[in-house]
């Protein structure tokens, strides 16, 4: 991390203002080389200095350049942003600039990674960062800031803290056991502290899966047998006409996907080809990609004809939903009713007409209230939400699970001591106090150039 890196930091277009940061030990020098103004130099940190920058003795823009000097800076490095009139070539020309008097173009994520190396940032407040970008609601962008700040680490830090004091504890009994004024630590001293950190894991995992909600949004597939109305559904959801409506069975023959808000989460919905048996190559093509996305859905709203018996292709697909989350749509109603759905579970099923305009509310409280969105919304959102984390938690607690078995079986400590360590490291990861390159490589290349 020797080298300056520059990058435009904002997104490339026509605009008012466009950002190009600098970061790294000679980021003043390089910038000052096309800079006229101010000695930057001799400026204090945390200003804003009014300038013109040049390429030999042609002004190439009228600037405010911010210096930010190190350590109190986001990557703990020397910091200059040139905040430049927003168009493409005058950004793309100052890059170039930088780029020949010495600093190297930043790979993505690399301000961030820079801030995590030189320990400003741990690893959840970085993934928080990546997060905050992209967050799409008020309460992901709330989910995000939280890891930001910091709250989520600290509760990885405290289970660390309490995992580091029980092996201490333990390895002084292992190393010391003449000494007789160290406390005995025992099985079930043990297992208490165990039972603790395990109900901590539990928990945030417990929520975690609502916070994968908050960020991801509710992926739903609407299914069912050709022309019972999913595509009015759709329709009537995402209040246009988004999917064609016809009296012809098999008119959707792909997806046709949308997206909604339910209580500030997003309802990603994908309307499929009716499910049938059909001779039809390019229909039969599109049942079969209804059937993969119902086992890859969060939700799934079936829906069945008020007016027609139950068929068997709709109970087969109603044994290959009951397991998931699901909600039955009955529509129609306002036809004659042949359809019996006293085996149904009567909380997971409504009755609507999608000709009506109140079926709308109707479908989205019955989803809210399958999903609890009411009372997520009222949560304290400060826990983890990415797939990295929630599998390294999940494998702690399947390892204090082990520990806990062991104990009870009486296996010898040291096997004990090393699973603890174990889960040590593994909460580690979660915050980066132990990583590899190919880890962070990973995480950063999913960040925006320039972030």
């Amino acid at each position: 991390m020797s080298d300056t890196i520059a990058a435009i930091s904002t997104p490339l277009g026509v605009g008012a203002i466009s950002i190009i940061r600098v970061s790294g030990k000679e980021a003043i020098n390089i910038v000052s080389k096309i800079y006229k103004g101010k000695n930057l130099t001799k400026q204090k940190s945390h200003t804003l200095n009014y300038g013109h920058i040049f390429d030999g003795d042609k002004i190439i823009d009228e600037v405010l350049v911010s210096i930010m000097l190190e350590p109190n800076t986001f990557t703990r490095e020397n910091i200059v942003e040139i905040n430049s009139h927003g168009g493409i070539a005058t950004t793309n020309k100052i890059l170039e600039l930088l780029l020949s008097n010495g600093c190297r173009l930043a790979e993505p994520g690399e301000f961030t990674k820079r801030a995590f190396l030189n320990g400003r940032i741990d690893l959840i407040e970085a993934e928080g960062v990546m997060d905050l970008i992209n967050a799409k609601t008020e309460k992901s962008m709330e989910l995000a800031i939280n890891q930001v700040n910091g709250y989520t680490s600290f509760l990885i830090k405290q289970l660390r803290e309490k995992l580091v004091k029980l092996i201490s504890n333990i390895n002084v009994n292992i190393d010391y056991p003449e000494y007789e004024d160290i406390k005995q630590v025992t099985n079930n001293d043990i297992l208490s502290q165990i039972d603790y950190i395990y109900d901590e894991i539990a928990n945030i995992l417990k929520h975690a899966k609502d916070n994968q909600i908050i960020n991801d949004g509710i992926k739903t597939v609407i299914v069912g047998s050709p022309n019972v109305g999913k595509s009015s559904i759709l329709n009537k959801l995402l209040d246009y006409e988004k999917a064609i409506v016809t009296d012809i069975p098999g008119t959707t023959r792909d997806i046709v996907e949308g997206s909604i808000l339910i209580n500030g989460i997003v309802l990603k919905i994908i309307d499929t080809a009716g499910i049938r048996k059909t001779n039809d190559l390019v229909e039969n093509i599109g049942v079969e990609k209804s059937i993969k996305l119902i086992e890859e859905a969060d939700l799934i709203l079936f829906v069945l004809n008020n007016n027609e018996k139950l068929s068997k292709e709709n109970l087969e697909l109603y044994e290959k939903i009951k397991e998931k989350n699901y909600l039955i749509i009955i529509n129609k109603i306002d036809l004659d009713n042949k359809l019996d759905v006293s085996f149904f579970d009567k909380n997971r099923y409504v009755r609507i007409s999608a000709l009506d305009d109140e079926c709308t509310e109707i479908i989205k409280n019955k989803i809210s209230e399958i999903f609890n969105l009411a009372e997520l919304n009222n949560k304290d959102l400060t826990y983890l939400s990415n797939a990295r984390s929630i599998s390294l938690l999940n494998q702690s607690l399947d390892t204090l699970y082990e520990v806990k078995k062991s104990l009870n079986d009486n296996l010898p400590i040291d096997f004990i001591e090393i699973d603890l360590r174990s889960v040590w490291n593994m909460l580690g990861e979660i915050i980066g106090d132990s990583y590899t390159d190919e880890l962070l490589d990973k995480i950063f290349s999913q960040f925006c150039l320039g972030k």
